[in-house]
């Protein structure tokens, strides 16, 4: 079967085994800022799909982990070639599988080329270890090997960056790989192991299955040859992975909730304050893990900080992310609508009426689309329900602090530690915060969300489990040690 196969002009995308594109049974995959659109038919993979996608991958292990550092790395960098030619379409195809607006499309595709490109270059420097021993004619050193198949769960708000960031540092690590996508947005990364098959990586290193999330995460985790799973997306989820994986001793690593602080002190730059807030919160229709969902404002400039606040949300325009004056997408489907719409309807009977926003939007083209306006609620206490469980939508609590140690307990007072943000031009202060605040990800004069590649990523308490992600970090996870001593 070819890789992807038009029925009355939706085409088909296959899994991917092998090297071969599979058939079977399809599942759509939908616009969520236009329903009536169906973006792909992706072939439902099956229990028995992934047992022979992990089995392909045991098969190419040892071939490909034979293969020196930098010939794995030219296969990566002519993968990051194929993404480039293909930019536009690739965006575009984001933001009409995900909602998210093209500009943020863009930079994500941008990010996972250079990922690629990063990783593509760790093959030339897979550095080991080499120290002096205490024997006499003795040397000693550790070198980097492969841990074998590698299982990657991804989720639909990154798309590309997500699955980039995963496969790219498992495959220079000289790891096979078998990737799960979210259902939501499997397209994204289709394209990628589609550039995977034309850079000619070998047939089995790199292998693709979608479909239903339980029953195919289930059987990932307990295929035989699979030896550490990857995962990024809810606590729930994440939970249940790390018992199954748990009881079979495989290495892990989990990225999941989080329930974001930024910090805004009475002596901050305000303008650029209010604008960090806005972006972090309500961008991707706040449908990142390291989005704003709670502002803690000092008490000195709460009400004026609230009223700025407020003013520039009514300025966003919410509609189809292809529209280059649309701000804010779509939520990703009915199910994320809905979960947004009941907290904010916990919101009003903790907090009162929003100051903002609240509702789906209607008429003419957000019929077609699961549109929400973005929505602040104010006065929020930290024992409130939207103070504590993670919304993963265009929600924001304002809450209000006596001071910065006021401020620093309520960020704090959260089972959650994935980003934090600070606003202040206060040195003192700022150093107060790296150090204190319980979170992974911290920024200061920026956003809350919005990361870069080169460094670790990765949150504390319930928000992550495991090694670190990107970066040299990613390589800890992807490999293990090998301890040689030598008598001359």
């Amino acid at each position: 079967m070819r890789d992807t196969v038009a029925v009355m002009s939706v085409p088909i995308f296959a899994n991917y085994i092998h090297g071969e594109w599979v058939g079977g049974e399809t599942f759509e995959n939908r616009n969520p800022a236009n329903i009536d659109e169906v973006v792909g038919l992706f072939v439902k993979g099956t229990p028995d799909d992934m047992r022979r996608a992990a089995e392909a991958a045991q098969e190419a292990f040892p071939g490909w982990a034979a293969m020196n550092g930098p010939a794995r790395g030219n296969y990566l960098f002519k993968v990051a070639e194929i993404l480039e030619k293909r930019f536009e379409q690739i965006s575009e195809e984001m933001t009409r599988e995900e909602g998210k607006t093209l500009p943020e499309a863009k930079a994500e595709v941008r990010r996972s080329i250079n990922i690629f490109r990063y990783y593509a270059g760790e093959g030339s420097r897979l550095a080991g270890l080499q120290v002096p021993s205490e024997r006499e004619r003795v040397h000693m050193f550790a070198i980097r090997k492969p841990l074998g198949v590698v299982g990657l769960v991804t989720p639909w708000n990154f798309p590309s960056a997500i699955p980039a960031w995963k496969l790219a540092p498992a495959l220079i690590c000289g790891n096979t790989v078998v990737i799960k996508p979210a259902s939501a947005a499997p397209l994204s990364a289709w394209r990628i192991v589609e550039a995977c098959h034309e850079a000619g990586i070998p047939k089995g290193v790199v292998n693709f299955v979608a479909g239903p999330g339980g029953a195919l995460g289930e059987a990932l985790v307990n295929a035989p040859p699979i030896k550490a799973i990857s995962f990024t997306g809810s606590c729930e989820v994440g939970n249940r992975l790390h018992a199954m994986a748990s009881a079979r001793r495989l290495r892990i690593q989990l990225e999941m909730g989080g329930k974001n602080p930024t910090i805004v002190l009475a002596d901050c730059d305000f303008a650029l304050a209010v604008e960090n807030v806005v972006n972090g919160a309500f961008f991707s229709t706040g449908q990142k893990c390291t989005a704003t969902s709670r502002a803690i404002v000092e008490e000195a400039i709460y009400d004026r900080f609230l009223e700025a606040l407020v003013e520039r949300t009514r300025k966003l325009k919410v509609g189809n992310g292809l529209d280059p004056t649309v701000h804010i997408g779509p939520a990703i489907d009915e199910a994320q609508l809905e979960t947004d719409l009941r907290y904010i309807e916990i919101g009003r009977q903790e907090a009162g009426e929003p100051l903002i926003g609240g509702r789906r939007l209607t008429g003419g083209e957000y019929d077609k689309g699961y549109f929400i306006e973005p929505t602040i609620f104010a006065n929020v206490t930290p024992e409130m329900r939207i103070a504590q469980e993670e919304i993963f939508g265009p929600v924001l609590a304002v809450m209000k602090a006596r001071d910065f140690e006021d401020a620093l307990r309520i960020a704090n007072q959260v089972p959650f530690g994935l980003s934090a943000s600070l606003q202040t031009t206060n040195l003192s202060r700022m150093f107060e915060y790296v150090y204190r605040m319980e979170a992974g990800l911290l920024t200061v004069n920026l956003p809350s969300a919005g990361v870069e590649y080169q460094l670790p990523f990765g949150g504390t308490k319930e928000s992550s489990f495991g090694p670190k992600e990107q970066g040299p970090a990613a390589l800890e996870f992807y490999s293990d040690y090998k301890t040689v001593y030598v008598k001359y």
